[in-house]
C-alpha cells in the first residue's frame, strides 16, 4: 500500500524553515497568509510574489486558508453577508493571484444548533438560505478560476449538518473539509462523534483534512502523536472512503520538527 504524502499549512514567515523538506516530495501547501481582513485589504505582492519564487520548482497542490474571523457564511442579517462575502471574494482572488485549488472556510454550525435543530426547524431553514445568498456568487468565482471551497468543523457535533450545507449546492466546487483537533475537542466536551465517524459520514464529499493533535481541552494545533487523538484508526478510514482529500499538517508551531513528526508516522505505516 502507498502511504499517504502528507501536505502543510504554513505562512510566508515559517516557509523557509521547511521548504526543503516540502519540495522533496512536492507536499501540498496551504498558504495561511490570508486569514484576517487587513492582511485581505493590503494584499501584498510582496507576499504573492514571494510564494510564487519560492514554490518555482513545486508541483503540488496549493491552496489557502480563506478569511473566517468575525464572519457568519449563514449570516441572516443581509449587511453582515454581504461582508462576508465580499471577504471570500478577496480570499479567491488571493488564490487567483497564487494559482491555489482550493480555499478553506468556516462552518458556522455549533453544538447549540444541533441541540435545538428539532426544537426551531426555522433556524436551520434560515442559515441555508442565507448561506445560498453569501456564497453563491463565491462558488460561481471559483468556477471562473478553478478552485474549490471546503468547509472545515469548528464547534459542529453534527457532522451531517455541513453534509446537507454542501450537498444544498449541488456544486462539484464545494466540498467537506474536517479538523482532526477540532473533531476530537467537540467528541470530548460536547459528545460529538469520534474524529473517525466524521470522516465516515464525510464519505466522497472529503476534500481537504486538517491534520493537528489536541489534549480534549484546548485547540493546541500539536503535532500529531503529541495528543489523545487515535492516528492509526483515522488513516485507515481515510483509506476506505471513495475520495482523495489533501491531508495538510497545520501546526501551531515547531515546524522544523514536523519532518520528525512524518518520520515517526512513516515508522507506524500511516503516513509519509
Amino acid at each position: 500500500m502507498t502511504l499517504p504524502v502528507l501536505g502543510v499549512a504554513t505562512n510566508l514567515i515559517n516557509f523557509d524553515q521547511i521548504s526543503d523538506w516540502i519540495l522533496e516530495k512536492n507536499r501540498d501547501i496551504e498558504i495561511q497568509d490570508f486569514i484576517v481582513a487587513r492582511q485581505l485589504d493590503a494584499m501584498s505582492d510582496d507576499v504573492i510574489n514571494g510564494y510564487k519564487k519560492r514554490l518555482e520548482n513545486h508541483s503540488g497542490r496549493v491552496g489557502i486558508h480563506g478569511p473566517f474571523i468575525n464572519l457568519d457564511i449563514t449570516a441572516v442579517d443581509p449587511e453582515i453577508g454581504a461582508v462576508t462575502t465580499k471577504r471570500l471574494l478577496q480570499g479567491l482572488d488571493a488564490c487567483e493571484k497564487l494559482g491555489a485549488t482550493h480555499m478553506v472556510v468556516h462552518s458556522p454550525f455549533s453544538a447549540w444548533l444541533s441541540l435545538n435543530e428539532l426544537n426551531m426547524p426555522d433556524i436551520k431553514r434560515q442559515m441555508f438560505e442565507a448561506a445560498q445568498d453569501i456564497l453563491t456568487p463565491c462558488l460561481k468565482r471559483c468556477d471562473e478560476i478553478g478552485c474549490m471551497m471546503v468547509l472545515e468543523n469548528i464547534d459542529d457535533t453534527n457532522p451531517m449538518l455541513r453534509s446537507d450545507l454542501v450537498q444544498s449546492f449541488k456544486s462539484d466546487l464545494f466540498k467537506l473539509s474536517i479538523d482532526t483537533g477540532h473533531a476530537q475537542l467537540s467528541h470530548a466536551n460536547n459528545n460529538a462523534p469520534a474524529v473517525v465517524d466524521f470522516i465516515i459520514s464525510a464519505g466522497e464529499l472529503l476534500g481537504h483534512i486538517h491534520l493537528q493533535d489536541v489534549d480534549g481541552y484546548a485547540d493546541r494545533h500539536w503535532h500529531p502523536g503529541e495528543g489523545i487523538i487515535p492516528w492509526a484508526p483515522v488513516f485507515n478510514e481515510l483509506s476506505k472512503i471513495d475520495a482523495n482529500p489533501r491531508l495538510i499538517l497545520e501546526p501551531k508551531d515547531r515546524y522544523d520538527q514536523l519532518p520528525q513528526c512524518v518520520n515517526r508516522l512513516e515508522e507506524q505505516g500511516l503516513a509519509q
